[in-house]
């Protein structure tokens, strides 16, 4: 090979790195923009985006002589910049760019040291020309290609941890997240720049300087790689950890809130007991009045004496004081909002339940029902709760009229809700967190959680299997047999739920 044939072929690979670097960029952002359901032409759009603007960036900056750090930054506010195109958040492409460009260097540098091996052997004893070129050539091609190897499978490995857990970004996680990344493209380029050093006309290879930075350099290389994953790993924890407290911080203020209401209750029935002795003088007085002819004061203290049971009313049984609080609570509820409410409901007859278990999944069921009848703007809004026992099992369903789409969370299999609540003085998101409880207390009884929508009508059906008396369960989880068998019973009443939808 001669001198022109070697320029040629390092000038030919050199615009080919530049387009597998953009193609792994894009591989790296696919699974991340939005509606990848869509055409294939809208698909295609952002991909292409992605794409072209690596490419465009680093052949531009080829022609122009600029340096390596600037060609990163362009890149990165580009792609931040048409975040919108790809159907991104600006903070997770921020994010994906600054991960990308690190890795690219932590690779680069791995296989530099290979690189220069490959010349070590392929070169010693060989004094032609065309051969030294040829065998140059060669080395070079086997480290482009263990850098390409080496860089799609440490990408596949980010991307696929990056996925498991969604990725809600704000400045302070941004920051961390970034931290490792940035610090490794740094330690990049103080490398690349000590590499091959020229003083007084003489060339000074690093590794043949100081042989020990041929190991030393890719091992500090893949330890900030393995840095990059143990901090987006912390992060995910961190945030797991954060979404199970927001849960159980939920859960406790249901039962502390049932609590205070069941005591509530208690003076009501006090109060009852208070008007039964008190009725005596009651009648007195309601004789007092008919004998003496005072017919219309008669009526209105008779009026009065209804007015005053009716606050001590519940107007549904369901079998169980905690689940009457509960139900009655949220049908007062649902008339205030003019939502027509419908129960069926009666507690298990037996002692494998937990009240407050039950109390926390029909509070709730009922609650997200209650929410999203008063979203409606129009049509016909209702509620209707139904619960009954069969056997060893005992069946919870809830039904609500609805508007709008429903989104469903890849990871938990559960509706994404965009309420929120004020939790110890902070507004946090509320994803799902009224299901997430639901399947969790359903989970202490083997069960299963159903969610059906069908046209504008909102199904959730939960599954309970009794525990024994020592609150173990009989370990006989629920069987195709079993499930269809309760399905047969529920679409008696007139509801189906979808057995392909169990979570």
């Amino acid at each position: 090979m001669s001198e022109t044939g070697f320029m040629l072929f390092r000038h030919i690979m050199g615009k080919t790195e530049t387009v597998l670097y953009a193609a792994c960029m894009t591989f790296l952002f696919y699974p991340f923009m939005a509606g990848q359901k869509e055409q294939r032409k809208n698909v295609l759009k952002k991909a292409t985006t992605v794409f072209g603007a690596y490419v465009l960036v680093y052949l531009i900056c080829d022609a122009a002589a600029l340096p390596g750090w600037l060609r990163m930054i362009i890149v990165i506010v580009l792609l931040t910049s048409f975040h919108r195109i790809t159907g991104m958040e600006k903070n997770i492409a921020f994010l994906l760019g600054v991960l990308f460009l690190g890795i690219r260097d932590m690779c680069r540098l791995i296989t530099e040291s290979l690189r220069y091996i490959f010349d070590t052997k392929l070169l010693r004893g060989v004094y032609n020309e065309s051969t030294m070129y040829r065998n140059t050539a060669v080395g070079y091609s086997l480290s482009i290609v263990l850098q390409f190897l080496f860089l799609f499978i440490m990408l596949l490995f980010i991307s696929r941890r990056l996925q498991k857990e969604p990725l809600e970004l704000h400045a302070k996680e941004l920051c961390y997240l970034c931290l490792m990344p940035i610090a490794g493209i740094l330690f990049g380029n103080i490398i690349f720049r000590q590499l091959f050093i020229v003083k007084e006309n003489v060339f000074f290879l690093l590794y043949e300087e100081y042989p020990v930075f041929i190991g030393l350099v890719p091992l500090t290389s893949f330890l900030f790689y393995v840095g990059i994953v143990a901090t987006v790993m912390s992060y995910q924890e961190m945030v797991r950890l954060q979404e199970e407290k927001k849960k159980y911080f939920v859960e406790e203020q249901q039962l502390l809130a049932i609590r205070e209401r069941m005591e509530e209750v208690e003076q009501f029935y006090d109060g009852i007991r208070r008007m039964k002795h008190e009725m005596k003088n009651h009648l007195t007085n309601i004789k007092g009045l008919a004998g003496s002819g005072s017919y219309e004061e008669m009526e209105q203290y008779i009026a009065k004496m209804d007015e005053s049971l009716n606050v001590f009313e519940l107007t549904i049984r369901t079998g169980n004081a905690v689940t009457d609080v509960i139900v009655n609570d949220k049908q007062k509820a649902a008339d205030k909002q003019g939502i027509k409410f419908s129960s069926e409901f009666l507690y298990p007859a037996s002692d494998g339940y937990d009240a407050y278990d039950i109390a926390i999944i029909i509070n709730n069921l009922l609650q997200n029902a209650l929410e999203a009848c008063e979203r409606m703007k129009g049509g016909k809004r209702y509620i209707s709760l139904s619960g009954r026992q069969k056997k060893r099992f005992f069946l919870i369903c809830v039904k609500n009229s609805f508007e709008g789409e429903v989104a469903f969370d890849k990871n938990s299999n559960l509706p994404v809700s965009t309420k929120g609540a004020d939790l110890l003085g902070k507004r946090v998101s509320m994803h799902g967190i009224g299901l997430s409880n639901v399947k969790r207390e359903t989970a202490k009884y083997l069960g299963n959680v159903d969610i059906r929508i069908k046209k504008k009508e909102f199904v959730v059906t939960v599954l309970l299997q009794e525990r024994s008396r020592n609150g173990q369960h009989n370990q006989c989880k629920l069987h195709d047999k079993d499930v269809q068998q309760l399905f047969e019973e529920l679409r008696s009443k007139g509801q189906r739920p979808d057995k392909n939808r169990i979570l």
